[in-house]
């Protein structure tokens, strides 16, 4: 009996070692903390400007506002969304969860209550970035890629280009390397996949546009409430 019990103890702990583990790092957030921590950070300690248009905002109340004149945003129609700022989710939700068997049972609300992956995904803070709200909305879950259309949407002096018939968004060149950094990051993280198009345009947003300031700080300070960091960016902000 007692060789029985070792055997099949060395079995379980050789099991244990061969079983894939997935980790998220020291600390997850659900979306909705995720989004309280950013909004901490954002009015203590980093600088409050939006991600694809570089417009500053501030604090009023509980509500982050957007100073459209500091960028030369002119907004396209929604007057009520371009006057807040929503808490953009480069690479999509869509884009991670479309697939998985939560959301072909209940969409993205029945994943953020059954799945704990997707609520790791959800919340996690290196994929989540300050956007006026009517440009988080219009992206959508497009995928991003350059423009070759006249007829996109445009916002005055922000050179965000939004092709809906094509379902392409074209992020300002600020934003272009900060895209590529997150995307290979979540790849890695979360497995997020990537296609051959994909993976070659953001290889060449990546060496063509260093982090800025903004996204080394963002980085940072994530890295310090998550505990994991984006090296992707951290290899190159030392």
């Amino acid at each position: 009996m007692h060789a029985f019990q070792c055997s099949f103890g060395r079995f379980l702990l050789f099991a244990f070692f061969l079983a894939p583990i997935q980790t998220y790092g020291s600390d997850t957030f659900t979306f909705s903390q995720a989004k309280r921590e950013l909004k901490t950070l954002y009015t203590t300690e980093l600088s409050p400007q939006t991600f694809y248009c570089g417009c500053d905002f501030k604090k009023q109340g509980k509500k982050l506002i957007p100073v459209l004149e500091s960028c030369g945003y002119q907004v396209r129609k929604e007057q009520k969304r371009a006057s807040r700022i929503e808490w953009e989710h480069v690479v999509p939700a869509w884009e991670y969860g479309h697939q998985k068997q939560c959301w072909q049972k209940g969409g993205r609300k029945n994943c953020a209550r059954n799945s704990d992956a997707f609520k790791a995904f959800e919340g996690d803070m290196h994929n989540l970035v300050p956007a006026i709200g009517e440009v988080n909305g219009n992206r959508s879950n497009y995928r991003f890629g350059m423009v070759t259309s006249s007829k996109h949407a445009s916002y005055g002096a922000c050179p965000m280009k939004i092709d809906f018939k094509q379902r392409v968004a074209e992020p300002t060149v600020r934003a272009r390397g900060w895209v590529a950094r997150i995307y290979f990051y979540m790849s890695e993280k979360h497995g997020i996949k990537l296609s051959r198009k994909q993976r070659q345009l953001f290889e060449a947003w990546d060496k063509q546009y260093e982090p800025s300031d903004a996204e080394c700080q963002h980085e940072r300070a994530v890295a310090a409430l998550q505990g994991d960091r984006n090296r992707y960016t951290a290899e190159k902000c030392r």
